[in-house]
């Protein structure tokens, strides 16, 4: 008999299949037990009839702890009032094992840091289900639209000699005899090589920011995606990440409706993300938008020349009902790599990409300086040791060309679209400022 998953139960309707899984809740109502099954690709609702199984199968059935591992075969039938719309009519039940001891998680209430301190068992359920596979579309979707545009997959270094920003602190690492290195930040400095190698390059991998901050948007580890490409300007730059994020959402929307669905997150709030005509902002409007809007927002309005915080960002991605581009921010308040605004060398040809409903930055990046002296002197100006950017200064004396490139967080992303209200529940195992474990 053909074993089958329950993403694909509806191909074999009126079928005889069996499934591998197991037992997620259970109820009965006379002669008929309701086993809620789940195998990883989705919940079935299998029905054991009085009468279809033996008397000691009917019983057992009657008597399964929740997340004992089983093997049912049956036939496979339509029924709306099932969950998704399929059920399995068993005709067989095999126990491959119980559980050892009381499962944990019940239909009761638990608090937040219950399920995060059972985040091994919790990933089990509907929601975290339904997140991860979320999760799953998002990094399918980056590799497949990478790939349509002809970017290479290029594997920056976790381990690190330097700081890309020297503004966040960073994790350190002892090796040998007394050598000092860093978890990476970013790879951004590596991409910039590999564009400089291949054209189009983008880097997928954990970053580390050693920041004691317990907001909810804000992780130790975490997965960026950052694209990179030789002769790529400011505004082919923006470009393609009005693309790229279009692109994200509208593959969620196309196949992982039933996962929004689960987690009650309104698709219709997602549409015009992935429509694309993303709202752009100068750093300057941006600044003069946030003193209007204030009062209403019950922030505090911040002084040109200061960077926007997580409350000013959420105020201004408020006022659109997609991500709004904010660019060229003043050049001491961001990073020493990123090239000037030729209309006005106090700017640089950055931006940030902040997500709608409150959600913030989810992307930032910029044209590069790609002129070797100037580069060094930003390098000087910030008291950053040369020395060490030895290799990436390189960069710039064997054919030097324009580039630019992003980097897009992948938990706040999936916090956005999945409408979660922290980051934690986006990434399978957080690390936060107070959690290490499990």
């Amino acid at each position: 008999m053909r074993r089958v998953f329950i993403e694909e139960i509806a191909s074999y309707e009126g079928q005889e299949v069996k499934l591998l899984g197991w037992l997620f809740n259970r109820r009965s109502k006379g002669k008929i037990h309701f086993l809620i099954v789940r195998d990883g690709t989705g919940f079935l609702q299998a029905t054991v009839f009085k009468g279809n199984v033996d008397e000691e199968t009917f019983r057992e059935a009657d008597h399964l702890p929740q997340e004992t591992a089983l093997e049912l075969t049956g036939r496979v039938k339509a029924d709306p009032r099932a969950p998704g719309g399929y059920e399995l009519e068993v005709t067989g039940l095999k126990v491959i094992s119980k559980p050892l001891e009381e499962y944990p998680i019940t239909k009761k209430d638990h608090g937040i840091d219950f399920l995060l301190d059972h985040r091994h068992l919790w990933l089990r359920h509907r929601r975290p289900w339904a997140v991860m596979r979320i999760r799953d579309e998002l990094e399918r979707a980056t590799h497949d639209f990478f790939a349509e545009r002809h970017f290479l997959r290029f594997d920056a270094p976790i381990l690190t000699p330097s700081a890309v920003e020297g503004t966040t602190e960073l994790f350190e690492v002892e090796l040998f005899d007394g050598e000092k290195a860093y978890l990476s930040q970013s790879g951004q400095l590596y991409a910039e090589a590999g564009a400089l190698a291949y054209g189009r390059v983008y880097t997928f991998g954990p970053t580390f920011r050693a920041e004691r901050s317990k907001t909810r948007r804000h992780l130790l580890e975490f997965w960026m995606v950052e694209p990179e490409a030789a002769f790529m300007t400011h505004e082919e730059n923006l470009k393609l990440q009005e693309e790229y994020v279009s692109y994200l959402v509208a593959r969620v929307l196309e196949n992982r409706a039933r996962e929004l669905e689960l987690i009650e997150r309104d698709p219709k709030k997602l549409e015009p993300a992935a429509q694309g005509d993303y709202p752009r902002l100068t750093y300057k409007e941006a600044i003069e938008l946030l003193e209007k809007i204030a009062e209403d927002e019950g922030v505090e309005p911040i002084p040109y020349g200061e960077d926007f915080g997580a409350p000013h960002e959420t105020a201004i991605s408020k006022q659109f009902d997609r991500p709004v581009f904010i660019e060229k921010y003043p050049a001491k308040i961001k990073a020493f790599y990123m090239q000037p605004d030729p209309e006005d060398p106090e700017l640089v040809l950055n931006d940030d990409l902040l997500a709608p409903e409150g959600y913030g930055e989810i992307i930032g990046g910029s044209e590069r300086i790609w002129d070797l002296e100037l580069l060094k002197k930003r390098i000087q100006e910030r008291g950053l040791p040369e020395e060490v950017y030895d290799w990436y200064l390189d960069l710039r004396k064997f054919g030097s060309v324009p580039h630019a490139g992003f980097g897009l967080g992948l938990e706040r992303t999936v916090a956005w679209i999945a409408g979660l209200s922290h980051v934690r529940e986006a990434i399978p195992f957080p690390r936060t400022y107070t959690r290490l474990r499990p």
